[in-house]
């Protein structure tokens, strides 16, 4: 028998989840694993992808995210992977049966997409992050901020320190 390379550390992505997936623009499909409950978390070059099956029992697309909006992932020693978002999104928590290159290849993948952070001290035990970030599929830099639990946009002076933060990165990466 002669084994064929697929660029893959495990077995290829499977066909149906593969084209549910669709790369297409230079995307490229890095890792994958299944989780407990039959959904397929697809690692691609550019975008984070889900694939779980729908009510009729055949594979839907539930997810497909750039990875800059991947705020962190945690691998705990049961096997559980959580992602958390950028955004107001609620986090992703898989439990991966075997999850191969996957936990490498989502931390390479958000890392890459990480020009420069900054940490900023609110006071009273409260942080943020300013960040800048290359979206991987048009390589185009975007800012983000990332507060921490229970600090509040809305606040006066978390504002204030969040606009001089982000104008600091922006500075440092030519962006102003």
């Amino acid at each position: 028998m002669r084994l064929t390379w697929t660029g893959l550390r495990r077995p290829a992505v499977p066909a149906e989840v593969a084209r549910l997936v669709a790369p297409a623009g230079g995307e490229k499909l890095l890792a994958w694993a299944t989780d407990d409950h039959g959904a397929t978390l697809v690692a691609g070059r550019q975008r984070v992808h889900l694939v779980s099956p729908g009510p009729d029992g055949a594979p839907v697309l539930a997810l497909s995210r750039p990875w800059h909006l991947v705020d962190a992932g945690t691998w705990s020693d049961e096997g559980v992977l959580r992602l958390t978002w950028v955004d107001s999104e609620p986090p992703l928590r898989l439990r991966l049966t075997e999850p191969g290159m996957l936990p490498e290849t989502l931390r390479e993948r958000v890392q890459a997409s990480v020009v420069l952070a900054e940490s900023l001290d609110l006071g009273q035990r409260r942080t943020a992050k300013v960040v800048v970030r290359r979206d991987l599929a048009t390589h185009a830099l975007l800012t983000q901020a990332v507060l921490g639990r229970g600090v509040r946009a809305d606040d006066p002076d978390v504002a204030e320190q969040l606009r001089a933060g982000l104008a600091r990165v922006r500075e440092q990466v030519g962006l102003d």
